[in-house]
């Protein structure tokens, strides 16, 4: 075998561990939460010294992030399936959605809002991008209702909008409080959407069309 041989299985073999230390660190936090996360679990159970992630991700919040990255990508890419051609029903779709993604995958979407890096150092400004990317997704629909506001307003909106959606859906399946029931999260979310569109002179009543 070559050197250039070697270097290529050694090249595969940190390809499956990183994708195998990701997996893991997934599903711990999937099924048990961030705070359940720790770096020694994930090192033994991937069959690998803590060093060896350190060395892979930089140090254990390398790793977080990287699972947050993908959480929150793939919120981005359930998002984007909403349909477009009426800009009401897109609204209620992007919330719908939302909570559908949050019920299934609590834990992990709480981690890419919760965790706080070491030393309080600042949160990667591409996740920061890709989480402000999602909140966007509500733009289009708002600009399309709203043709006369400005960008900036409709910018504001659009955040305060899917702000306020998350933190209902959030506190509605927070399960140490007295969660809600799916259906019933739903409606509730459907109603608030109602509400807000009412404010901003926006007849809410076509989601039902």
């Amino acid at each position: 075998m070559n050197n250039v041989q070697e270097e290529s299985l050694r090249d595969q073999k940190k390809f499956r561990r990183r994708l195998q230390i990701l997996e893991i660190a997934r599903n711990i936090i999937a099924t048990k939460g961030l705070r359940s996360l720790k770096v020694r679990d994930v090192a033994e159970a991937a069959g690998c010294s803590v060093g060896s992630i350190y060395n892979e991700f930089g140090d254990f919040d390398g790793v977080i992030l990287t699972v947050n990255r993908e959480t929150v990508q793939a919120l981005t890419v359930r998002l984007e399936g909403v349909p477009t051609e009426d800009p009401v029903r897109q609204l209620y779709g992007l919330a719908a959605t939302y909570l559908e993604f949050f019920a299934e995958h609590a834990n992990l979407l709480r981690s890419l809002f919760e965790h706080r890096i070491e030393d309080d150092r600042p949160y990667p400004d591409d996740i920061l991008q890709m989480v402000m990317d999602a909140f966007a997704l509500m733009h289009a629909p708002l600009v399309r209702l709203l043709p006369d506001a400005d960008d900036v307003k409709i910018a504001l909106l659009s955040r305060t909008l899917f702000s306020a959606v998350h933190g209902i859906i959030s506190l509605g399946l927070e399960e140490r409080m007295v969660a809600v029931p799916p259906q019933m999260l739903r409606q509730q979310v459907d109603q608030f959407v109602d509400v807000h569109l009412a404010g901003l002179g926006i007849v809410p009543s076509a989601r039902s069309a």
